[in-house]
């Protein structure tokens, strides 16, 4: 496969214009400090968007993701989406030539993959640019066969457009345990519980708890790929214990915080 990469518009583009595709997979390396961001582009490749280290987030039209290097997320090619990193971060990603991939590889939808210890080895393995064709060949049909998915839901939350739900939604935003019913918040924009209530689920999809509680489960995730202890991140996303929260984790994401975030022996 052609080497992919970058350009200031944030656009896949390939190394040159007559570089042969010779290769099921080019695996791109890419250092990207913390706020640094690829705004929305497409590729005519399959792409498994995944970071060897930090947290990466990316965002289609489907939800965003957070992944931590125990998760990716497989682009079908074609599909609009655009990266970021939550934190100093290194996104080694997997760009799958279609013509080379087995059917039963494919997924049509962003698909949230599992990278353990063997297909983390792989990808590095195939970061070398002197492997012989062969070796190449094996180590790529290994890493196709490997992928599995996992039942991670989107952590996505859509802004309200009406400006007195889009005042709650933005100072939940900025203090996730703001803790404060409904009912308050209605008082607090000149609304009624109820009032308040439609709204969150017209303009959200979401009613407010659901979108309180996925806005606190996105909030969490930096501060667990932080290493900071799940009692200190529960108490700053509105928990009073760390049991609760990570039974609410479970909830709105499908996995526990440390199945998301699993301690990695160095």
């Amino acid at each position: 496969m052609s080497r992919t990469g970058h350009d200031r518009t944030g656009r896949c583009h390939a190394a040159g214009p007559s570089t042969p595709i010779t290769t099921a997979i080019f695996v791109g390396d890419f250092a990207m400090p913390r706020g640094r961001a690829f705004r929305t582009h497409t590729h005519p490749v399959h792409q498994l968007a995944w970071a060897a280290k930090g947290l990466l987030r990316v965002r289609t039209e489907r939800g965003t993701w957070l992944l931590p290097p125990s998760l990716a997320l497989w682009i079908p090619a074609g599909l609009p989406h655009a990266t970021g990193a939550e934190g100093d971060t290194v996104m080694r990603s997997p760009y799958v030539d279609p013509t080379h991939c087995p059917a039963d590889s494919l997924w049509t939808e962003p698909t949230v993959l599992a990278v353990g210890p063997l297909p983390r080895a792989l990808i590095d393995h195939l970061v070398r640019d002197d492997l012989p064709t062969d070796a190449r060949s094996r180590a790529e049909a290994v890493l196709l066969d490997v992928l599995r998915p996992v039942p991670v839901a989107t952590v996505s939350v859509s802004e309200p457009r009406d400006p007195r739900a889009r005042r709650v939604a933005r100072t939940l935003a900025e203090d996730p345990a703001d803790d404060r019913t409904l009912e308050a918040w209605g008082s607090e924009v000149g609304l009624s519980e109820r009032a308040l209530a439609r709204l969150f689920v017209t303009e959200t999809g979401l009613a407010f708890g659901q979108w309180r509680k996925r806005l606190r489960m996105r909030a969490a995730m930096p501060l667990l790929a932080e290493g900071l202890p799940v009692e200190a991140v529960a108490r700053r996303v509105g928990y009073a214990s760390a049991s609760s929260f990570v039974a609410a984790f479970h909830r709105v994401v499908g996995l526990t915080p440390r199945q998301y975030f699993p301690v990695r022996e160095e």
